[in-house]
């Protein structure tokens, strides 16, 4: 049941972007004439094929210098992310997805898209599983009961006991 709601809304949401696509398409030719808004349609594609050759680039070569330094690639993969979603954007026709694609392309704007989409996630989420969440560990003695086979000679396994606490119910 959940699953053909979805699927509705989805469908709905679709509708009524393109429905705006066409009105906007519209409401630009009747400004600035047909020749000019079919040109202008064109370049933002052209546009979208640059931004998104090099912001995917700079995202790509952000990716790999973490996975090689071995930081956390969570924010780079958002970014890689975004650019893409970006560029699709960019490059289908439509000045509404094209608004947004650029948003979400260059690294200025980008972040304001992350800022609006986590808040939506967030908000989404259940209340047992929205942030923060408080840990206590302690540091224990070495593990006196390892395979030896595993561990380079000399070297003895530490255990780290923990647990987590749940943030106060108000």
């Amino acid at each position: 049941m959940i699953h053909v709601l979805a699927g509705r809304r989805l469908r709905l949401v679709a509708g009524l972007w393109a429905l705006a696509e066409v009105l906007v398409f519209v409401l630009v030719a009747s400004w600035i004439g047909l020749g000019w808004t079919i040109l202008a349609a064109l370049a933002t594609t052209a546009l979208g094929w640059v931004l998104l050759a090099r912001q995917g680039m700079r995202a790509l070569a952000d990716l790999r210098e973490r996975a090689r330094t071995r930081q956390g690639a969570g924010r780079a993969l958002g970014d890689a992310g975004l650019v893409g979603v970006g560029g699709l954007l960019m490059v289908l026709p439509g000045f509404l997805g094209d608004l947004i694609g650029l948003l979400c392309l260059l690294p200025g704007t980008r972040g304001l898209v992350r800022a609006v989409l986590t808040r939506l996630v967030v908000s989404r989420l259940p209340e047992e599983l929205r942030g923060p969440v408080r840990v206590r560990s302690d540091r224990a003695a070495e593990v006196t009961d390892h395979d030896p086979q595993h561990y380079p000679q000399g070297e003895r396994p530490t255990a780290i006991e923990g647990e987590v606490l749940d943030r106060p119910r108000p």
